[in-house]
């Protein structure tokens, strides 16, 4: 059996390498995408990568994910601060959820420190730039193994 991983991403993340470096860095999603193959395919996972501004969009990839019982990685991006009904759709998940951000969270601005996510991801990647959703790759696979 094949074992899958959904690698989801949230509003504003195929503008990575655009905006603002200073905190995210030049480093595309395209690249990101890129990693996320290689290690997935060393590992041994089916990977679905996506990125969607669009919020319920991202509520049916989890769901998806829930039919095909895949891990997920997830960065939100800003529905990380305010979305319940993302927060929802994880809950419905009995897989692993790997939170990935790409800055350190918690040392930003109030309004971008405290994810909602976080209360049921699994582990919490933040702050490690996109090299983190190769560890977030490397997590999911160490929980769901």
């Amino acid at each position: 059996m094949t074992r899958k991983l959904y690698v989801l991403n949230g509003p504003n993340l195929d503008m990575l390498g655009h905006r603002e470096p200073e905190i995210y860095g030049t480093t595309t999603l395209k690249d990101i995408e890129s990693e996320c193959i290689r290690v997935a395919a060393e590992v041994g996972f089916e990977l679905m990568f996506a990125q969607s501004n669009a919020e319920h969009e991202i509520i049916g990839w989890l769901h998806d994910a829930y039919r095909d019982g895949a891990a997920v990685v997830i960065n939100p991006a800003g529905l990380s601060f305010q979305s319940v009904p993302v927060l929802d759709a994880l809950r419905i998940l009995n897989i692993p959820i790997v939170e990935i951000h790409i800055s350190n969270i918690h040392a930003r601005d109030e309004a971008h420190r405290h994810s909602l996510m976080s209360s049921v991801a699994t582990t919490v990647i933040a702050g490690a730039g996109a090299y983190g959703y190769e560890l977030a790759v490397r997590a999911a696979d160490a929980i769901a193994a």
